[in-house]
């Protein structure tokens, strides 16, 4: 099988098939009803929560069922605030944060709170010492994921814990991606989760809230899941995330050997067998199962377009593959090369002929993908006095980095080139290049229309 996008979603594991079915036939009614049926379906219901609960480290009545990961962001956040509003209404995030929790910070900001996004480096990895900057006197609440959805890069939680501890603010951890893997270390204070990253069926979250944690729940809300989830519970749904959080929890240890055995492999081949290419992401903080890298000159949805011909499929934080052609807010926050973004992601299981098979069809798709963009002739090039000037305007990834590639060796060692360009990627990409060749980045310039990007050839 060649899914290579379990960080999307994951394949129903075989323990949550059989629980959902199962659990079809006892857990359809209602368990806040005391007749047999109804008793039953509590029955399920509170086992799930125990072993959800075990799963995470944290007692059955802190953990509520919510309808999706996204709905646990956005509640766990929502009544964090709300219930600390007399301290105040700023919120902390990291900058790579899944947009669950962007969106949530937005809302803050346009309802007249503040937001401070905590910056990291090229490796996706936020210093707990910037947290402890961020946090102010009126700081309601903190957010911090536990790894990447995009990268795989593990964050440190449990040293920005202590640190929102010793300051009395509580920290939520995003946990959708990590949670299969183990249980999130460190003094948090709220957790969420998505049963669909660990290979249960979808719609069926986590929101966990620490005893002693200030919590209002916004909204409409009635007496199940501690009024923290309105609504009738899915029971077979939530039964079968619990039963497969547990199955791959019990093999998590050695299919994480594995599998971070098979993503070495990718991560080492990709740029001996692709030229060009940056691998991104911590080498060795980071998920077992995901791998990311970037290639010049390649337009990402062309690219994922000739994997899934070649019966492969996989993700991108391309621009090329986004309606706004800007490139993700991940990729961008690291200040890391975004055109022909790949991210392979394995599921459980994962076997080593796939990825081998991967690793003989990506180079032949690189160069498919090249040879159809070709190296178009730079033939809006024209001298400023000692300056080459490349007009790109209009020119969406990766093509003004094709034209800086084509022309920089018309200037003299320490002569400039400035590419006009007004697409968003530009400002990634070109300096990722000038890294990645041994070129100068001089810096961004305000051009008449778009943005000029001077590079020196030092090289």
């Amino acid at each position: 099988m060649g899914y290579f996008d379990a960080a999307s979603s994951a394949p129903l594991h075989p323990v949550a098939r059989q629980a959902l079915l199962a659990s079809l036939d006892e857990g359809w009614a209602d368990p806040a009803r005391l007749y047999k049926e109804g008793r039953r379906a509590r029955m399920l219901l509170d086992a799930a929560r125990e072993a959800a609960a075990e799963a995470v480290g944290c007692r059955p009545d802190e953990l509520a069922f919510t309808s999706s990961g996204t709905r646990a962001v956005h509640t766990g956040i929502a009544g964090a605030l709300a219930g600390r509003r007399r301290v105040g209404r700023h919120l902390i995030v990291s900058a790579v944060e899944h947009s669950s929790v962007l969106h949530s910070a937005e809302l803050l900001e346009a309802a007249g709170g503040s937001v401070t996004q905590v910056a990291v480096d090229r490796a996706g990895l936020v210093d707990p010492a910037a947290y402890g900057d961020a946090l102010r006197a009126d700081t309601a609440l903190a957010c911090l994921q536990s790894a990447n959805h995009e990268v795989g890069t593990e964050q440190p939680v449990g040293a920005v814990a202590e640190v929102c501890r010793e300051a009395g603010v509580p920290l939520l951890v995003d946990a959708a991606q990590s949670l299969g893997w183990g249980p999130v270390d460190g003094g948090w204070s709220l957790l969420t989760a998505s049963a669909h990253k660990w290979g249960g069926p979808s719609g069926v979250g986590l929101l966990v809230v620490r005893k002693g944690v200030r919590f209002a729940a916004q909204g409409p809300v009635d007496e199940r899941e501690s009024g923290r989830a309105p609504g009738f519970e899915n029971i077979p749904a939530i039964v079968a995330a619990a039963a497969s959080l547990r199955a791959v929890r019990a093999e998590a240890a050695e299919e994480a050997v594995r599998l971070r055995e098979l993503t070495d492999r990718i991560r080492a081949r990709v740029p001996r067998l692709v030229s060009d290419v940056e691998v991104v992401g911590d080498p060795v903080r980071r998920l077992p199962g995901v791998v990311t890298f970037s290639c010049l000159y390649v337009d990402g949805e062309a690219l994922l377009h000739e994997l899934d011909r070649e019966g492969f499929s996989v993700s991108s934080g391309s621009s090329c593959t986004s309606s706004t052609l800007t490139p993700s807010h991940v990729l961008r926050a690291m200040g890391v090369l975004s055109e022909g973004n790949v991210r392979v992601s394995l599921p459980l299981g994962a076997a080593g002929e796939d990825v081998e098979r991967f690793l003989a069809v990506l180079p032949g798709a690189v160069s498919a993908v090249r040879e159809k963009l070709g190296a178009p002739v730079a033939s809006e090039v024209v001298r400023e006095e000692d300056v080459l000037v490349v007009d790109s305007l209009g020119k969406r990834c990766p093509i003004p980095v094709i034209e800086l590639a084509k022309v920089i060796g018309d200037v003299p060692m320490g002569g400039l080139v400035r590419v006009l360009s007004d697409d968003e990627a530009a400002r990634l990409d070109i300096p990722a290049w000038c890294e990645m060749r041994g070129q100068e980045y001089v810096g961004a310039e305000t051009a008449e229309k778009g943005t000029a990007y001077v590079v020196r050839r030092v090289s």
